[in-house]
């Protein structure tokens, strides 16, 4: 794989004088390290990574509807020109997230817990307020590069980012944390934005508690920029609430849109969670029904799934292991291909079988950058034929670390596995399905006359956006979680 930083289209200018351009929303001058051509290319370039990476979620419908959104909204920004482009990405992480040029992205973890049209159009305003403000240009002054994925966030060990970079494919401009008054200008864009296409922008004030209670619950890190950084949420209500009301009177809008049930209806069916296809943890064990493998995941270990690799890491950040497939007509020649790339020097390499597979196994340090240096990393790795494919299973740690984490690697990786069970096999993915509430009650009293487990009437509050003693009407619509 290639081998580079996203940014690096930019680097050389770096070294150039700081220019001072004009903030397309502040009208004020700033310093900025690109030009708008620049810009545009940055994201040219990282659209199709960013594809590749999350894939995008199969549903004409519900595309067509953020792009008309979208595209509405682009057009009563200060950044008009632009060529926007709006896409929903194939990832049950709840997010959405900027690249700079126009690129907006809306996970289908996120669609599915927008309870009306507002709350959606509040944050794609928001979304569209960090490229009309150009946060990302400003923040790349300041950002450290190379910092990239959800696993990725977690090492503390600096020198494990030679694996995870390469995987990842310097995907870091998705993950940059903006700050405090960043965040407010687009919590305020967003509040402009969609208050000038006729939506009630106070709905967004709303879908903040709703990720609130969803990060408290499920202590995540991949919620989105707009939740995640500095500022109070208690005080961003009242901010967007405040200012939802000034847009009101200056716009003159007297019956400003919501839209609750027939954004529901669009989302009707929406797969939630993992998409089994492509491939899901359960009880430790990772399965993929269509490639027919399975493996043992670490108890506790932080995971990511995405269609180019599964990653796992320890809570404490010091280790790291993923899986994915490795290049190579042979097992010797994608051994190869791993030590050439990671700039391995192997210790020790054994011809092994897994579980009745054909299998090389390895144990190497990352070479010093420097003669007499000691090495920074010390790696794991099986490469495993399987099915026509060879997949390689890499843990990192650094040296003083791999004693503790090297059973971790060795336990995984040993497990690999055809997968033969037919209920693993042919597992149904979730999905969202909207209802009707049959006799006015409270929210639980609703979500339990559709069956809703007892384990699960909180989580799906949380998706409802609304609280189990919540009064609810005959006829409403409301969401449950089934196959």
């Amino acid at each position: 794989m290639k081998r580079y930083i996203l940014f690096g289209l930019i680097s050389s200018s770096l070294f150039l004088v700081n220019a001072c351009a004009v903030n397309p929303v502040t009208g004020k001058k700033q310093i900025v390290l690109m030009s708008e051509a620049q810009e545009i290319a940055m994201g040219k370039e990282a659209d199709p990574q960013i594809i590749a990476q999350y894939g995008l979620y199969d549903d004409k419908n519900l595309q067509a509807f953020i792009t008309e959104k979208g595209k509405a909204m682009a057009a009563v920004s200060h950044r008009p020109n632009l060529q926007y482009e709006f896409k929903i990405v194939d990832s049950d992480v709840v997010n959405a997230f900027a690249v700079p040029g126009g690129y907006v992205y809306f996970t289908r973890g996120i669609m599915a817990h927008f309870n009306n049209e507002a709350e959606f159009a509040g944050v794609l305003g928001h979304e569209i307020g960090h490229i009309t403000a150009r946060h990302t240009v400003s923040q790349q002054t300041k950002a450290v590069l190379g910092q990239v994925g959800l696993i990725g966030s977690m090492i503390l060990v600096p020198q494990l980012g030679e694996f995870a970079e390469p995987l990842s494919q310097g995907l870091g401009v998705l993950f940059l944390k903006f700050g405090r008054d960043a965040e407010r200008q687009s919590d305020d864009l967003g509040v402009e934005y969609s208050s000038k296409i006729g939506y009630d922008a106070q709905e967004m004030a709303g879908f903040f508690n709703t990720l609130e209670r969803k990060s408290a619950g499920t202590g995540s890190s991949e919620l989105p920029d707009f939740l995640s950084t500095h500022p109070n949420p208690a005080d961003r209500n009242v901010a967007v609430n405040n200012l939802s009301v000034e847009w009101k009177k200056k716009l003159n809008l007297t019956n400003p849109q919501v839209n609750r049930d027939s954004y529901l209806r669009k989302i009707d069916g929406i797969i939630y969670g993992e998409d089994p296809k492509g491939g899901y943890l359960e009880n430790n064990a990772f399965y993929h029904p269509v490639l027919k493998f399975q493996f043992a995941v670490p108890q506790n270990w932080n995971y990511e799934n995405t269609p180019q690799r599964v990653q796992m890491a320890p809570k404490d950040g010091k280790a790291l292991m993923m899986m994915t497939l490795s290049p190579g007509k042979t097992l010797e020649e994608a051994a190869n291909g791993v030590v050439q790339q990671n700039n391995l020097q192997v210790l020790e390499s054994n011809r092994v079988s897994v579980n009745g597979l054909n299998a090389i196994y390895m144990v190497a340090d990352v070479k010093p950058q420097q003669q007499g240096q000691a090495s920074t990393a010390r790696t794991m790795t099986y490469l495993i034929e399987y099915g026509g494919n060879i997949y390689m299973i890499l843990g990192a740690s650094s040296p003083n670390d791999f004693n503790n984490y090297a059973q971790y690697f060795s336990q995984s990786m040993k497990s690999f596995r055809q997968l033969t069970d037919a209920q693993k096999i042919n597992k149904l993915a979730d999905r969202v399905r909207i209802k009707s509430v049959k006799q006015t009650g409270t929210l639980q009293q609703a979500l339990v006359s559709y069956s809703v487990p007892q384990n699960k009437l909180e989580e799906v509050s949380i998706l409802n956006g609304m609280n189990l003693t919540d009064r609810v009407t005959q006829g409403s619509l409301i969401k449950v979680i089934a196959q």
